[in-house]
């Protein structure tokens, strides 16, 4: 091989991560029923005491791979035993990604609840965009294989076991 097309090879290598995420919108997905409007401004979901935490970051994207500042994120999931707060806002909260569309979410590694496997839901709104619900799931789930809501393009990318990424693609 020439040194010009190693460099060549070397350059395309980032880019090739990219590609997998921009260029297809997120796949939408239910809210379910047990989306709470209103939810409060938060970055953090954690109350304190909790035993698992997870910390979910990343960025939303156009199709085209420019961030889209501003974006409205809002997530809710179940809590340690796989039960909803729908009397208030434990584990719900929704935040606004920065200029650079980026989010991090602190909150705690939901549990899974009859017929459904752990997973995060979020609906994610470009400024004066239409509004796309998905979830988010946990590779190498057992869970995820019994699912049948569950696909493997939702999956966040682990990179230790207390830290998550996803990136969304949305239309702006």
């Amino acid at each position: 091989m020439k040194r010009r097309q190693i460099l060549g090879a070397a350059l395309l290598v980032p880019l090739q991560g990219l590609a997998q995420t921009c260029g297809v919108i997120t796949p939408r997905q239910t809210e379910g029923p047990f989306f709470s409007p209103n939810s409060p401004l938060r970055t953090s979901l954690l109350e304190g005491g909790e035993k698992s935490r997870l910390i979910l970051t990343g960025t939303v994207l156009t199709p085209d791979c420019r961030p889209v500042p501003n974006a409205l994120l809002d997530f809710w999931h179940s809590d340690e035993q796989g039960a909803y707060d729908n009397r208030g806002f434990r584990y719900r909260g929704h935040q606004h990604a920065d200029a650079q569309g980026r989010y991090r979410l602190e909150t705690i590694v939901p549990a899974e609840y009859p017929g459904r496997t752990r997973h995060i839901h979020v609906k994610v709104q470009a400024p004066r965009g239409r509004i796309l619900t998905t979830q988010v799931y946990f590779p190498g789930d057992p869970g995820n294989k019994r699912d049948g809501l569950y696909l493997p393009e939702l999956e966040m990318k682990k990179s230790k076991d207390a830290e998550g990424s996803f990136d969304f693609v949305v239309n702006t």
